[in-house]
């Protein structure tokens, strides 16, 4: 994925961004396993939140974005890359076509 940053933030949490945007979150679960937050489309919104292993992501969802938390990656790693790659496109998508140009952006 081009163009993008990591900072920790808020404590102890990765953040990975597009052209200064969030498309992804790391951190622990409350259980000390890794939980993963991002955006995704609307329909994968709806199915994901009622599966085991995911939820709709603090904070973001309760303000009716379409962020979920992966908090139960166990053998979902092609899952979550799957999804985290989706992130990016949508965020990167909401960029302009200059910003995208500026950053050597290309989406399919």
């Amino acid at each position: 994925m081009s163009a993008t940053s990591h900072s920790v933030m808020w404590g102890d949490a990765h953040v990975w961004k597009v052209g200064g945007k969030v498309f992804a979150i790391g951190g622990w679960e409350k259980t000390d396993g890794p939980a993963f937050t991002f955006k995704t489309h609307e329909m994968d919104f709806e199915i994901l939140k009622t599966e085991r292993g995911y939820r709709p992501a603090p904070y973001m969802a309760s303000r009716g974005m379409k962020w979920i938390q992966m908090y139960d990656v166990g053998g979902n790693e092609d899952d979550l890359r799957y999804y985290l790659t989706e992130s990016y496109r949508l965020v990167a998508g909401g960029l302009s076509k200059k910003k995208r140009a500026q950053l050597g952006i290309e989406l399919d």
